[in-house]
């Protein structure tokens, strides 16, 4: 790496950017660009300037060809493509809910709102309160549990404070149910139990809302009362009257007919900075992905982004004239087509090094160079228990073993010795950085220089130690910052792990979130030296007084919508408790909604140090089958040596799975870049026609072959019983073979050694057949073929070079693999990168399966040697001898 990291993180153009010719629609000072059919760009400049530069989301704007009409109508500017119809009341000023409204292909009515000032509620629809217009004392907060969306309203302790909306969408005049959402507690007004709020409609006070005790701030029911509304809609309030008693939380609420349900939360999925001391569920902030079936991103306030120059700039003021800049995603239920669109819009993830998919090893603990080679690896390789990425936490740094700029030399006395061992072992090294320096540390004087002097004092180490802190809105301070990594990665360390941002640095660029843009400089830097550029690092938002992913909102616009073109997403330090488990499970998947695909939690968890068996081993299966297996504690025991004899093998047999099935694993990330899908994947992007899809969020699908259902509750008498819903077909158990037929519900009771995993008929899955110590052990000449029976299917195994960038250069090979009316064909590898297998011998493991009279491969019968059925899992396996990479097969067996 012989490149100065004294200059300016150079300019890495994003992959497949290119000027494209986007079909644009003018209405006075209002424009519309067509993206796609589903993704329309509503832009309003007051002052009539556009802007056609990228935004740091919209940093790529990609359009697809669509087709579409645009005319006028009853004074309205109408665009309407087959997805989607756009209605704008021509000459109305800037976008609200009264003059906008986009009809979607199902019949919902979308009415975006770029302002809390001008929301609207519509018609049968749940609607959470922190939308709407606080008054006279009403305020949102999210200080309590278990509220939908990012917080409530409070305040009504106060006479006159109030919460508004715009009813929309009523269809005919009549008496309708308006019902909230609400929590009621001890506090404040002690000597009323039962508590109210009046209803006001168009002006009038139209009814009284009873609130009887909920038991606790936390625990929240539904009150209901019945008013009449004409047909249309209608200014709709909830106030604290002189009559009430108020003091009530406020989640959500809705109007829909008499005896109608209350309606399903309508957010699916989102974000969360971090599960930082959290010990169960945490509120996530909404993504694009919503039973509605349509989102606003509203890009108005970001920053520009220069792709060409990597720099962020300040948006046009416009005069004070208003601007809005938003994108309308209009997808009914087709998710999958909402995820395709985000990616066109903010740019493809990056294809993270093929060793982050292994498994990887971290502690907080001062472990010494010598730790690492005398006792630790070889322990691993004693025990056949894989690695590939040694994380190494913060005590390597020296003076402070927070944000120390110098090896400390007690641990690492020959720093570039101890990397080059650790690649010969074939081990990715990750380091741990802060973002700050001390006033003690012996490179200060070189980061000022080269920041002009323009660095700032600030408290640091939990506000203990002065320490000088980075403006990275300021270029010569980037240069700075960066610089200070050079001698690590000129002496071998591969990529960073940015904990804790920001230590008070900042960006004073308007319209940029801090860790946002650091995150993105991390893996433009990391681009610019012919690497895999991404940051493992915390995403989403600026701390906004307090600890991060302790209820903190977003204070900057940017959000998280970028992220996923840098950044693994690091959770946090989570506490040790079940229910962290099974949220951690619906989280990964959760971030679906905002195109995140990299996720990765503290196996383990972070805090406890030593774990009962069955919590350790429920999660080493949960991270067997996430994103990034990444097992990290605060000193604790994460290891299967460290644990009981069952606990053990259990333990170690899932590590060894884990790598084993790194060539399916890093086809998902392929996938990912390509098409914006996640790799664990909410069971709604496949089944929005299920009900039940929507209500089991623990539960994911990782790609499309494998239904992951976690275990998230203790053992008892040995087992656990987990309620799993089956999808649509049928399922097979990869464990005992036995096969489920969906939509249907079932009791799967696993011990230890076990947990509910089922292979989709028809899914493929490819794993290394062999037992390797990493994954630089290539090439892949020995897969296994698990393949689910009783449907058709077909698999592309994508494969490279495992790191670099020559694959964006067309340097990798695809498999084709299709399963079709029993027959498995083989595609035989199309493509071509230095160092892939010549040679490839494939087993095939065909799950829920007859036994066959025999089997032909190639058109030869197979001896009796060559394959073997078991008839207690269901499992016929096929063996086929080493041959040419290139050739084709197929396989049939004949009953």
């Amino acid at each position: 790496m012989a490149v100065s990291l004294a200059a300016a993180v150079p300019a890495v153009p994003l992959q497949t950017a290119r000027a494209v010719s986007i079909p644009s629609v003018r209405e006075g000072n209002a424009r519309f660009q067509i993206l796609s059919p589903t993704l329309i760009r509503l832009e309003y400049a007051g002052d009539g300037v556009f802007e056609d530069r990228p935004t740091f989301n919209a940093a790529l704007r990609q359009a697809v060809p669509t087709r579409f009409r645009t005319w006028t109508d009853s004074g309205d500017r109408v665009i309407r493509t087959d997805r989607l119809t756009v209605r704008y009341k021509r000459g109305s000023g800037a976008f609200t809910t009264a003059n906008l409204r986009v009809k979607l292909a199902g019949g919902a009515v979308a009415r975006p709102a770029w302002s809390t000032a001008d929301q609207v509620c519509s018609f049968s629809t749940r609607c959470e309160a922190e939308d709407g217009r606080p008054a006279g004392g009403a305020e949102v907060e999210s200080d309590h549990k278990g509220f939908t969306g990012t917080g409530f309203t409070t305040g009504f302790d106060r006479r006159g404070a109030s919460a508004s909306f715009r009813l929309a969408d009523v269809p005919a005049d009549g008496d309708y149910r308006f019902a909230v959402r609400y929590a009621n507690a001890r506090g404040g007004d002690l000597k009323n139990e039962i508590r109210t709020l009046g209803v006001r409609v168009g002006g009038t006070r139209a009814a009284q809302l009873t609130l009887p005790r909920t038991g606790g701030w936390d625990n929240w029911r539904v009150a209901e009362t019945t008013v009449r509304l004409k047909k249309g809609g209608a200014a709709i309030s909830l106030e604290r009257g002189a009559e009430d008693s108020g003091h009530v939380n406020i989640d959500n609420l809705t109007v829909v007919p008499a005896g109608t349900a209350y309606p399903a939360p309508s957010q699916l999925g989102g974000y969360r900075r971090g599960l930082d001391y959290k010990s169960g569920p945490a509120e996530l902030e909404p993504g694009i992905l919503s039973r509605e079936g349509w989102a606003l991103l509203d890009d108005s306030r970001t920053a520009l982004f220069d792709p060409a120059a990597n720099r962020i700039i300040q948006r046009h003021g416009h005069a004070g004239k208003p601007y809005q800049d938003g994108y309308l995603f209009g997808y009914g239920r087709d998710y999958r087509q909402a995820l395709a669109d985000l990616t066109a819009l903010t740019g493809p993830a990056p294809l993270l090094p093929r060793s982050h998919f292994g498994v990887w090893f971290s502690r907080y603990h001062p472990y010494s160079a010598e730790d690492y080679q005398q006792r630790l690896l070889p322990r691993f390789r004693a025990e056949k228990v894989p690695l590939d990425t040694l994380s190494v936490d913060t005590d390597f740094k020296s003076p402070s073993t927070w944000n120390g700029w110098n090896w400390n030399s007690k641990l690492f006395p020959a720093p570039e010795k101890f990397t080059r061992w650790a690649h010969d072992q074939g081990l990715e090294l990750n380091f741990n950085v802060h973002p700050s320096i001390p006033l003690n540390d012996p490179r200060l004087t070189e980061a000022d220089a080269l920041a002009k002097g323009k660095l700032e004092y600030s408290f640091c180490t939990a506000g203990i130690n002065l320490c000088k802190i980075f403006n990275w809105g300021d270029p010569d301070q980037v240069k700075a910052y960066v610089a200070l990594h050079r001698p690590f990665e000129l002496q071998g360390v591969d990529s960073w792990w940015l904990d804790w941002c920001c230590d008070d640095a900042r960006v004073t660029t308007p319209g940029m979130t801090p860790d946002s843009w650091i995150n993105h400089l991390y893996a433009a830097h990391g681009d610019s030296l012919g690497d895999r550029g991404h940051v493992l690092s915390r995403m989403g938002s600026a701390l906004v007084g307090g600890l991060a992913g302790q209820g903190d909102s977003p204070v900057y616009p940017s959000g998280p919508w970028a992220e996923h073109r840098s950044t693994v997403h690091f959770t946090g330090d989570s506490e040790s408790t079940w229910p962290l488990l099974a949220f951690a499970a619906e989280m990964t998947a959760a971030e679906a909604a905002i195109g995140m695909p990299y996720v990765s939690h503290d196996i383990g968890s972070f805090r406890k140090q030593h774990l009962d068996d069955d919590y350790y081993v429920r999660w080493i299966q949960l991270g067997t089958f996430q994103p990034i297996f990444r097992v990290h504690s605060f000193n604790g025991d994460r290891l299967p040596w460290e644990y009981g004899r069952q606990a053990q093998r259990t333990a170690t047999k899932f590590f060894q799975l884990r790598e084993a099935l790194l060539p399916y694993t890093y086809t998902l990330a392929w996938q990912a870049r390509e098409t914006g899908l996640p790799m664990a994947r909410p069971l709604y992007l496949s089944y929005p026609g299920q009900a039940e899809a929507f209500e089991n969020p623990t539960q994911y699908t990782y790609g499309d072959a494998l239904l992951v259902a976690p275990v998230t509750r203790p053992n008892t008498g040995g087992t656990a019983a987990t309620e799993v819903w089956f999808p649509p077909g049928s399922w097979t158990d990869y464990f005992t073979g036995r096969t489920y037929q969906g939509p249907s519900t079932h009791t799967i009771v696993s011990g230890l050694e076990t947990m509910p995993l089922f292979v989709r008929a028809g899914g493929i899955v490819a794993q290394r057949t062999n037992y390797v110590d990493n994954a630089s052990q290539n090439p892949l000449n020995e897969v296994t073929l698990v393949v689910g029976a009783g449907a058709d299917g077909t698999f592309t195994l994508y494969e490279d070079a495992g790191d670099g960038r020559q694959y964006q250069r067309g340097e990798y090979t695809t498999t084709q693999v299709t399963y079709n009316s029993g027959t498995l064909a083989i595609s035989g590898r199309k493509g071509a990168y230095p160092g892939a297998a010549s040679a490839r011998a494939y087993t095939v493991s065909l799950r829920g399966s007859a036994r066959p009279r025999t089997v032909t491969a190639d058109g030869q019968t197979l001896s009796a040697t060559a394959w073997n059925y078991d008839l207690a899992t269901r499992t016929l396996t096929i063996r086929l001898p080493a041959g040419p990479a290139s050739a084709q097969h197929t396989i049939t067996p004949v009953s």
